[in-house]
């Protein structure tokens, strides 16, 4: 199984890959679809773009992958933690 998702899989999560500019730098980040559509919300509900957002987190993530960062970004904003890597608690979605 190659982590990516295999057509005929079922409830297999589809992992995608998108390009995008930090702080003037290309990078790849893959990671699955309904991640992406959980920062696509966020960014849109703070009023900046994607690419603003994955910025931020890249910012505030130490020494963390960007990907895994984003993930758990994400998950602590739609679960109204208050312990997410920008140091938000509300849960704007």
């Amino acid at each position: 199984m190659s982590g990516v998702d295999e057509p005929g899989a079922v409830g297999s999560p589809k992992v995608v890959k998108r390009s995008i500019v930090i702080a003037g730098h290309r990078t790849s980040v893959s990671m699955e679809e309904a991640f992406w559509a959980a920062l696509k919300r966020i960014a849109a509900s703070d009023g900046i773009s994607l690419a603003a957002l994955v910025a931020q987190v890249d910012a505030a993530r130490g020494e963390a992958n960007l990907s895994s960062a984003l993930r758990v970004f994400a998950l602590e904003r739609c679960s109204g933690s208050k312990t997410s890597a920008l140091g938000r608690g509300d849960a704007n979605m």
